[in-house]
């Protein structure tokens, strides 16, 4: 199994105190879209990289076999990654 990283979002192209967890930046910019965040940079811990993405979530319906506590819609988020940024 891949290591986890932890990214930090940034806003203003300073830190929040948001921190997404994900074995690549790809999955963490779809917890950050997941959450609402349309343009994110996401700046991975212990490196100097900036990973740049562009995010969007749709509400669509659940599947089939979903778990009685999952309601019938339910968000999915996409993101696009746009490039990455040295600091």
């Amino acid at each position: 199994m891949a290591e986890r990283r932890n990214f930090v979002l940034l806003k203003n192209g300073k830190d929040t105190d948001s921190v997404f967890t994900g074995a690549s930046p790809r999955q963490a910019a779809l917890k950050a879209a997941n959450r609402g965040n349309k343009s994110i940079e996401l700046r991975e811990r212990g490196t100097k990289k900036v990973h740049i993405f562009t995010g969007s979530r749709n509400e669509v319906a659940a599947p089939a076999n979903r778990p009685d506590w999952m309601p019938a819609k339910i968000w999915k988020p996409n993101v696009k990654k746009t490039g990455i940024k040295k600091l």
